[in-house]
């Protein structure tokens, strides 16, 4: 498999989630930068937007296996992980493990859990591992956790906290549709759920080859520079608390280099970035207390921010690929 293929490969995702999901084309493309980068995804919105269901449909689509947590403030760390039991008939411990333990995990409602449940995902997202009792267990690849979260106005959630939050690779809001893709939806929806005959169509195996292959996209020392610039204006800038991490910025790479292999091309311009800059740090940044009470400040902080710095001359972007 070469970048080329890549393409074709989440192409053939896409087309199969486009069976179930109505429009969202930006939203199912942005799932595919998390699978291939290997990153996290949070989808953000409104009960009954969709959120369960464009994760589910993503999950579907791929051969591997796939576990669903609905989390609720009952739930346990042990309920997540797994836990070491008393077999009676052996007279020996014996390790459950619990949902975590598989490729694709729906996390849904994850902010309705209590932090210490939340907590119980922060070594499996980042380290690709859980410690159950003090042994390690480790998760087999590729591991993606796709978690949905009702916004925090909402009655019987727990905000999630910095670290967590640093752990997804993007963030996505979905909105409600347009007028014509609801009644699209209503159409689809009519006599039966298309998900229930959607098609698993792309191996395990080709995944982790995707996962591999992607990091060879060319990023010009221009493109480290126009990169490093966001990040470090979002460190110093007088209405942002807090900026973004070096996992952020890492993060940030990742998903360039996806993003333009979508695109369908090998190397990285300054376009990708612009594209992900709202969806991967975003969620990653703490606003100063009197930003924090208007709506859809961070866009409007980061749109301000793009602003201020020079993009770099594309063609000689173009000429350090070839």
């Amino acid at each position: 498999m070469n970048i080329t293929a890549i393409k074709d490969l989440a192409d053939e995702i896409k087309q199969n989630i486009q069976q179930v999901i109505v429009g969202k084309d930006e939203a199912i493309d942005l799932l595919l930068v998390a699978l291939i980068s290997s990153g996290h995804v949070l989808l953000e919105d409104v009960p009954g937007t969709g959120k369960t269901l464009l994760a589910k449909s993503m999950a579907q689509s791929l051969s591997c296996s796939c576990k669903r947590i609905q989390f609720t403030p009952d739930l346990l760390p042990s309920d997540v992980t797994g836990i070491n039991f008393y077999n009676q008939k052996v007279g020996e411990f014996e390790f459950r493990p619990g949902p975590i333990f598989s490729n694709i995990i729906l996390a849904d409602e994850i902010n309705r859990a209590t932090p210490r449940t939340q907590s119980s995902l922060l070594e499996c997202m980042e380290e690709q591992q859980a410690t159950i009792d003090g042994e390690t267990h480790s998760l087999e690849g590729p591991f993606m956790v796709i978690a949905t979260q009702n916004p925090l106005e909402s009655q019987g959630t727990f905000p999630l906290p910095e670290a967590q939050m640093d752990r997804f690779l993007l963030k996505l809001d979905l909105g409600y549709p347009s007028k014509e893709e609801g009644i699209a939806i209503l159409k689809r929806f009519k006599e039966k759920n298309p998900i229930h005959q959607l098609q698993s169509i792309v191996g395990r195996s080709e995944i982790l080859i995707a996962q591999q292959l992607f990091s060879h996209v060319y990023v010009s020392d221009d493109m480290f520079g126009y990169m490093m610039e966001i990040i470090e204006k979002t460190r110093t800038h007088e209405h942002i608390e807090l900026g973004v991490s070096p996992r952020g910025s890492q993060a940030l790479l990742k998903a360039v280099q996806v993003y333009a292999v979508l695109k369908g091309r090998a190397y990285v311009i300054p376009d990708d970035v612009k594209a992900m800059v709202k969806p991967v740090l975003g969620h990653r940044l703490i606003l100063a207390h009197t930003m924090r009470l208007r709506d859809n400040q961070v866009d409007v902080l980061l749109d301000e921010i793009l602003d201020q710095i020079t993009v770099p001359a594309e063609e000689l972007i173009l000429k350090g690929s070839n």
